[in-house]
């Protein structure tokens, strides 16, 4: 039986937390201040330790410190009630493996937990010499459609769409700038969906000529075409039993759009050059980044087919407006780039992190990760480093609409009081650590009434 710790303050919550872990069979004590907690990592060795980022007596980091002292292959998950990403990143960095925002999912907080113990189990059979610290990204790389949940409220709110409409037969259309993540966000309704352990086939509607479409979605049979000496299973049939993806949905030609309605209202397909129909069971995701219903009026788009497929709508946001996620997906592609590369980057510099804030993101995740993977194969030590950078992004003005990005998270009272307990009451200073003027951050103190 795995044994957990879980060092929080709160009372009522820590008792609720570990009533929850026990009856998952888990072995778990509590403390509820770091002085509490520190004998108890002396004396005894735990699994995991979930511990809060700020206790009465001292922060999660440094009881992390004490933890990896005592017990290197005990593994952290720090709990925060407000989404402070260069905090949480700092502890990633410093040796824990992961961390939960509060309040959390509970089947989060025990997906991370069961991770966390896949590397407790790992490095017990490891020479204690050879032990190494890792973040979930690196044990975890053979997952390259791993999903990384943002904390934001843009993100929160996407993270509940999809969990509510991952176990419906519902059809999905997913709408958002090019780079955003579409992709992702289907592969993680699948994932979540009842159709899990059947195929998710994902097809790029603008890369198949017009000329082969119909083979391409619907197969063809052996000399039903010239070119055509096999027989070929179509993506309909590929995907039989799960899900279909199909994205930037708005490039498909009318004659199509007509072929894959009847697919879907029938769920039969006919091959090319065939007289057999076969019947399919499939979901279908659809992506797009343009105004589908605006191709609709001008009669680019069938507009039953448009209904067919929108029987409920995910926007996601571009990154410039879940600005509080910027670091989790950064450190995430850094370790995916320093799988890929051989690299062993372990981080970005103060002033690397300082301009990402201020870039706008114009191409949302997909520039992010090409940024970061180039930053990667650029470095020469162990840190990326703003020389790098591309000039357009290192040297970028401050973006006003970014600069109050942070109070977009509904825990913005801790955040402001967090700072000013780190500037110990400099109203000048903690306005600068929130990225915001000081006519904004005493607006806010009187919002919240709070007084030094």
């Amino acid at each position: 039986m795995s044994k957990i710790l879980i060092v929080e303050d709160d009372v009522a919550f820590c008792t609720m937390l570990k009533t929850f872990l026990q009856k998952k069979d888990y072995e778990v004590s509590t403390a509820f201040s770091g002085n509490e907690a520190i004998p108890k990592i002396k004396q005894e060795v735990f699994d995991i330790v979930l511990t809060d980022v700020r206790l009465p007596d001292n922060d999660g980091i440094t009881l992390l410190n004490e933890i990896l002292v005592n017990n290197p292959d005990t593994q952290v998950i720090i709990m925060t009630g407000y989404a402070e990403i260069d905090m949480a990143v700092n502890a990633i960095k410093q040796g824990a493996f992961d961390y939960v925002s509060k309040p959390f999912n509970p089947d989060k907080i025990l997906d991370t937990i069961e991770k966390a113990l896949c590397i407790t189990n790992s490095s017990s059979k490891i020479n204690n010499e050879k032990t190494v610290h890792v973040s979930p990204v690196k044990m975890l790389k053979k997952n390259s459609d791993s999903f990384v949940r943002g904390v934001s409220d843009a993100s929160k709110k996407l993270n509940e769409y999809v969990a509510l409409v991952a176990p419906t037969r519902m059809s999905v259309l997913v709408i958002g700038d090019s780079g955003t993540g579409k992709e992702y966000v289907a592969s993680s309704i699948h994932k979540a969906s009842k159709r899990a352990d059947k195929p998710f086939v994902a097809v790029d509607c603008g890369a198949i000529p017009k000329e082969i479409a119909s083979s391409e979605f619907f197969g063809h049979i052996k000399g039903s075409f010239t070119g055509a000496v096999n027989d070929k299973v179509g993506h309909f049939e590929a995907a039989n039993g799960g899900t279909l993806f199909l994205d930037e949905i708005g490039n498909l030609n009318y004659e199509l759009q007509v072929q894959l309605l009847r697919a879907l209202q029938e769920r039969k397909i006919k091959p090319v050059g065939s007289n057999k129909e076969i019947e399919v069971d499939i979901r279908v995701i659809v992506a797009t980044n343009e105004d589908l219903t605006n191709a609709v009026k001008e009669g680019e788009f069938r507009e039953d087919l448009y209904h067919r497929l929108n029987e409920f709508s995910i926007k996601v946001p571009p990154l410039k407006d879940r600005i509080e996620d910027l670091m989790l997906f950064a450190n995430h592609f850094l370790e995916e780039s320093n799988t890929e590369l051989e690299k062993h980057v372990v981080g970005f510099t103060d002033e690397v992190l300082e301009a990402f804030k201020k870039y706008t993101w114009p191409g949302n995740l997909r520039e992010l990760k090409n940024i970061v993977k180039r930053s990667v194969l650029l470095s020469q030590n162990d840190m990326v480093i703003l020389d790098v950078l591309p000039n357009d992004i290192a040297y970028a003005s401050h973006n006003t609409k970014q600069t109050y990005g942070l109070f977009k998270n509904q825990n913005e009272q801790e955040l402001i009081l967090d700072a000013l307990e780190k500037a110990n009451g400099n109203k000048a200073k903690a306005a600068r650590m929130l990225s915001i003027d000081r006519k904004t951050l005493y607006n806010k103190l009187k919002q919240y009434d709070i007084s030094l």
